[in-house]
C-alpha cells in the first residue's frame, strides 16, 4: 500500500476538484491519505512566486476553467461570493480537530464544500459557526497549537518542494494539480516509466536563461 500526503489550502478550487476527483481516479489501487493543510501564501513567497490570482487574465481564466472542469468531471461548484479570501481561519479549524497536524478525508471535505458549494462567503461569522459545530473541533482554532500546526506544515511542504496546491506526495515525488491525477495513478500501478530517465533527467535539464 503506498501513502499519499495531500497538501492543500481551502483557497484552490483546484484542490476541491482533486480531492473530489482522488477515489474515481485512484479506484481500484491500494493507497492511504494524509490531508496536510498549508498556508498558499507563505509557500508562494518561500519561493518568489506570485499569486495566480494576483495576474488579472489569469485569475478570471482560474475561475472559468474551474467551473467547466466541475461542469466536466460532474462535481457540484460553485464560485464562494469573494475570491481570494483569507483562509487562515478555515485552516486553522482543520487543524484543530485531530491537533497532529492532519485533517482527516471528512472534515477535509466539509470546509473544501463550505467554500466550493452554494456560493455563499467562506468568512460570514454565521457559516463559519455553523462549519465550526459541523467539524467539532478538539482545540480551540485560535490558539498557539493550530498556528503551530499550520506553519510547521507549511515549512514542511516548501522544504519537501512543494510549489503550489494541490500536490500529492508519495515516496518523495511531487505530483502537482487536478491533471496530475492520471498521472498519479500510473506511479501507483507501478508504471515502469517512473524509473527511467523520463523522471530523473528533468532535474538536471539545463536552463537556457541567466
Amino acid at each position: 500500500m503506498k501513502h499519499i500526503v495531500f497538501y492543500l489550502d481551502f483557497v484552490s478550487p483546484y484542490a476541491y476538484l482533486a480531492f473530489e476527483r482522488l477515489p474515481v481516479v485512484l479506484e481500484g489501487l491500494s493507497y492511504a491519505v494524509t490531508y496536510r493543510p498549508v498556508f498558499l501564501g507563505p509557500l508562494l513567497r518561500q519561493r518568489g512566486q506570485k499569486a495566480p490570482v494576483d495576474v488579472p487574465p489569469k485569475r478570471e481564466w482560474i475561475y472559468r476553467q474551474a467551473l467547466w472542469l466541475a461542469r466536466a468531471h460532474g462535481v457540484p461548484m460553485e464560485m464562494p461570493a469573494l475570491h481570494p479570501f483569507d483562509s487562515l481561519p478555515l485552516l486553522r479549524l482543520a487543524l484543530a480537530r485531530a491537533g497532529d497536524g492532519t485533517s482527516n478525508r471528512f472534515v477535509t471535505g466539509a470546509v473544501l464544500r463550505h467554500v466550493w458549494q452554494g456560493g455563499g462567503d467562506p468568512l460570514a461569522p454565521d457559516r463559519l459557526q455553523a462549519l465550526a459545530q459541523a467539524v467539532a473541533p478538539a482545540h480551540d482554532p485560535q490558539d498557539a497549537q493550530a498556528k503551530q500546526l499550520l506553519r510547521a506544515n507549511t515549512d514542511e511542504a516548501a522544504a519537501l518542494g512543494v510549489f503550489g496546491v494541490p500536490t500529492m506526495v508519495v515516496d518523495g515525488r511531487l505530483f502537482w494539480g487536478l491533471d496530475a491525477l492520471p498521472m498519479l495513478r500510473d506511479y501507483l500501478g507501478g508504471d515502469a516509466w517512473f524509473d527511467g530517465p523520463g523522471w530523473t533527467a528533468a532535474a538536471h535539464l539545463p536552463s537556457g536563461l541567466h
